[in-house]
């Protein structure tokens, strides 16, 4: 009988590092795939658990949906009520499903939530990009919190495997089997003339998320980042997460569409949000990603797209030559690092390793799973 490995996918980012796992643990002979999908899926306007719905592969099937957030409410502790919520949901769920395997990615409280609800139900947790660095607003504190839960530690890159053994875990645990964003990118061709013109024929695309800054703050960035994006020329700016902060950032977005409708700006294009295959083509024909996102350090910097990195959020994260950072809100500067950036070479150098992770991740699920799980405890 196959074993039952239930993948858990909290926002769109996530998702398209989980999609190559997904395909591969749905694939193997071994496997059952059971998808739960909750969190900032559930959130208006964008809703992309229809995404979810629609990319599934055959042989994984949406198994259950677990509300956490409240869209009226944004900040740290509307994420603090969300997460009670969301392992109360988890908890609820896993009990259902009875799973020898949780999978999560990264450091958000949809991982988080899942996490604590698996490990202290008695499950196994295997944590993908566990080990990295980045500032966001907890995320340090919580991807390493969701490490010291798991059992499986899947790894993207050497560095981020070493400071997981350094943090205690059983080296025997700990894989460095590379990013699941490196897999399919090469099959997803450059966005075509009709698409790319039907967006405004961008220079860039903003991407820029709330880091839990106080509000002047929090708009003095969006506001210099889009002004040196159109600047630049044309840019589709993409609707931030459910952050703290975003709120703000997302007001700031709103008054600049407006004042681009009153002929005080031009060229910014508004997108809730971008199917995954279309962001992926579009980086292939923009001069730079402009923000502050992860996808700028790991999906752009693998297509060999520069990134302009703003601001605090990302702090700590490896970074590849590809990426300049710019560390106050200042629109001239920004401005300056786009057009560096827009003459730069474009070089695909990164840590991430080689395709076939989601393949290497299904085959050590499968090979954890035939033995029972061990009481955690630190290894020195």
């Amino acid at each position: 009988m196959n074993r039952r490995v239930t993948i858990v996918t909290g926002t769109r980012a996530e998702f398209g590092l989980l999609r190559s796992t997904i395909d591969a643990v749905a694939a193997h002979p071994a496997l059952e795939c059971l998808v739960v999908a909750g969190g900032a899926h559930l959130l208006p306007p964008a809703r992309t658990i229809e995404e979810v719905r629609r990319s599934l592969p055959d042989g994984a099937v949406l198994s259950a949906e677990v509300p956490m957030q409240d869209p009226d409410r944004i900040g740290r502790d509307a994420d603090a009520a969300a997460l009670g919520r969301g392992v109360l949901g988890f908890a609820e769920v896993f009990a259902s499903l009875d799973p020898a395997a949780v999978v999560v990615l990264g450091d958000r409280i949809e991982a988080f939530a899942a996490a604590s609800a698996a490990s202290i139900g008695g499950r196994r947790v295997v944590h993908l990009h566990g080990g990295d660095r980045a500032e966001g607003v907890a995320d340090d504190a919580m991807r390493h919190a969701i490490t010291a839960l798991s059992h499986l530690h899947l790894a993207a890159t050497e560095e981020s495997g070493a400071r997981i053994r350094r943090l205690g875990e059983d080296p025997a645990t700990v894989h460095v089997v590379g990013s699941p964003a490196v897999d399919g990118l090469d099959a997803i061709a450059t966005l075509d003339d009709e698409m790319f013109a039907a967006l405004g024929s961008p220079r860039t695309v903003v991407l820029h998320h709330g880091c839990g800054l106080d509000p002047a703050a929090e708009s003095a960035w969006i506001d210099a980042t889009l002004a040196a994006a159109a600047a630049h020329g044309p840019t589709v700016v993409l609707s931030p997460n459910a952050d703290p902060g975003s709120d703000v950032v997302r007001d700031r977005i709103d008054a600049a569409v407006a004042g681009m409708a009153s002929g005080s700006e031009a060229g910014i294009m508004r997108r809730d949000h971008l199917p995954r295959e279309t962001f992926v083509a579009l980086l292939q024909r923009i001069d730079a990603i402009v923000g502050n996102s992860s996808a700028g350090l790991i999906e752009a910097a693998i297509l060999g797209c520069p990134a302009v990195n703003l601001g605090p959020r990302q702090g700590g994260r490896e970074r590849p030559d590809s990426v300049i950072d710019i560390e106050r809100p200042d629109p001239a500067a920004i401005q300056r690092a786009i057009e560096h950036a827009a003459r730069a070479p474009r070089t695909t150098t990164h840590p991430y390793g080689e395709p076939g992770v989601g393949a290497r991740i299904a085959n050590l699920i499968a090979k954890a799973i035939k033995t029972p799980i061990d009481r955690k405890r630190l290894a020195f």
